[in-house]
């Protein structure tokens, strides 16, 4: 569970990496511009982190149903060599499945306007400056969010759906509280991460009568809330790591 609280947690910290700073300097000092290689490297992080970050919560899913449904044999099963080749499996999918975003924005022509309105290099909001046929990428990036969505969430439906036979086969009350308690952090998660990424994705192409302000909002939105809840989630959730840090307050208040 550890490692791959701490795969999470480089994941979140890399995604805000990539967008938060060029925000900021919009605001704060008007720096409106970007280099279009610079442009395309913040989409290629910014999207392929995202397939990362929801790879991981499958393994996580994987995780806490070994943990459940097989307890004893938690240990012989994930070893550290599984969860490096998980973790491994997981880089790789995101940055292969994100690669074309990136090599089709780069051989379109841009002859229109160079102003994105949008506070990050969004695939789309990127590639609708070409002066092309951008359909491919309108049907790649709908297959990207649609395969990652639906097969991982299905992936830990199929997990939670275990997970909660076994839970309700539990003998007593305190059993069965214990174990939702180990989940239910995770599906906090989960719902945040999915219905955020779900809604920003499909309303960014279909919903063409909301505001551009609305758009961006909602958009850095569900890029910035997921990895600023994580952290106080499991924090709050996982008794270790809320002792830890408690442990550390009180030993800089000494």
């Amino acid at each position: 569970m550890y490692y791959f609280l701490c795969m999470l947690a480089v994941t979140d910290l890399v995604l805000s990496t990539s967008l938060v700073p060029k925000t900021l300097s919009i605001f704060w000092f008007n720096s409106r511009e970007i280099d279009f290689s610079a442009c395309l490297t913040q989409l290629y992080f910014i999207h392929s982190f995202l397939v990362i970050e929801s790879g991981i919560l499958v393994a996580m899913a994987l995780d806490r149903f070994v943990a459940i449904c097989n307890p004893l044999r938690h240990s012989t099963i994930l070893t550290n060599l599984v969860v490096a080749k998980i973790g491994l499996a997981v880089m790789l999918r995101g940055g292969i499945i994100v690669l074309p975003y990136l090599l089709l924005a780069r051989q379109w022509p841009y002859c229109r306007t160079n102003i994105i309105p949008h506070t990050h290099c969004e695939h789309m909001a990127v590639v609708k400056l070409a002066c092309a046929d951008i359909r491919v990428n309108t049907y790649y990036g709908l297959f990207v969010v649609f395969s990652m969505i639906c097969v991982d969430a299905f992936l830990i439906a199929i997990s939670y759906t275990q997970i909660l036979r076994a839970i309700f086969s539990l003998p007593t009350k305190d059993a069965r509280l214990k174990a939702f308690g180990t989940c239910g952090s995770h599906l906090c998660v989960i719902l945040i991460f999915y219905v955020s990424s779900l809604f920003s994705s499909l309303m960014y192409r279909f919903g063409h009568n909301v505001s551009l302000h609305f758009h961006v909002l909602i958009s850095s939105g569900y890029l910035l809330v997921p990895p600023m809840l994580n952290p106080i989630i499991y924090g709050v959730r996982t008794k270790q790591i809320r002792s830890r840090v408690l442990q550390l307050f009180a030993h800089k208040g000494t």
